[in-house]
């Protein structure tokens, strides 16, 4: 078993710093790929799951930024690829889910780890167990489970102590991510960082620099991969964070607002950069 590190120093930017590093798309699309975490970073955070709000927009100017791009634009997240292709109907997109341990490349083939039998006995015992709480969620997402205690801090101690005794129970193949007021147990050899390496390994990502966007401890590791290779690293933060990111942005509100300017003016007649429209 293993559990995750916070970043080890702190590096603070200015809020318009990754606005910068993403108006640059633009001139050298085929130069850049970009890889971007959902919850927080594409989307507001909900209370539960089944209450993120997509803005009608979005899986628009997501595809006019991926086709700008050549292709080269992914998303890596903790959500189950369903989950997150529903998200973004009638749209799909490279994508990691489960923070590595499913991946679909862009040629369409998946990878995933499956899970024991034994971890699914885990799950039943741990959402057993979180009845005792009101207001914890328990998420499950198949190859990993998720407690989220948004609705009802009082209770992060009690469900820290469950998780760290059901992680002691998995054994070395899983680890404890912490997330913004959610720990999951999930493969310990899935990371974002990981799946950011394997799509800069294929087409359409390799040869590219990597743009790597998140909100949470959960994307530092791309966030460290990003910025070993040479590129940037967004964090989306209203306050200063400790992380290994280079630049910052304010919101996710930001982030699709610079989004949709470089989707439209992809999509303009005179574009020639990235794919056809169809």
């Amino acid at each position: 078993m293993a559990h995750d590190q916070e970043p080890q120093h702190d590096v603070r930017k200015s809020a318009s710093s990754g606005a910068g590093i993403l108006s640059g798309i633009g001139a050298e699309p085929q130069k850049w790929a970009l890889f971007l975490d959902i919850d927080g970073t594409l989307v507001d955070i909900a209370d539960t799951p089944d209450e993120i709000v997509v803005p009608p927009e979005l899986p628009k100017h997501l595809d006019q930024l991926s086709r700008l791009l050549g292709g080269a634009l992914a998303l890596v997240t903790g959500r189950a690829l369903p989950y997150a292709d529903r998200l973004f109907s009638p749209h799909q997109f490279p994508i990691a889910g489960l923070h590595g341990a499913e991946r679909r490349s862009a040629a369409g083939t998946v990878d995933r780890v499956e899970p024991s039998g034994a971890f699914e006995e885990l799950k039943t015992t741990i959402a057993g167990q979180a009845r005792q709480w009101p207001g914890i969620l328990i998420e499950d997402k198949g190859l990993a489970i998720a407690a989220h205690y948004r609705q009802a801090p009082e209770y992060q101690q009690a469900v820290e102590a469950m998780m760290t005794h059901c992680l002691d129970l998995s054994g070395p193949d899983f680890t404890l991510q912490r997330g913004k007021m959610v720990l999951e147990i999930r493969p310990a050899r899935a990371s974002k960082g990981e799946a950011l390496k394997a799509f800069l390994s294929e087409p359409p990502f390799v040869g590219r620099m990597p743009i790597a966007i998140g909100d949470d401890v959960t994307d530092e590791a791309m966030f460290r991969v990003a910025n070993e290779v040479g590129g940037h690293s967004i964090r989306i933060a209203e306050t200063a964070a400790e992380t290994v990111a280079t630049s910052v942005l304010a919101s996710a509100a930001e982030l699709r607002a610079i989004l949709a300017t470089l989707g439209a003016a992809s999509s303009q007649p005179d574009n020639s950069s990235g794919k056809e429209a169809s």
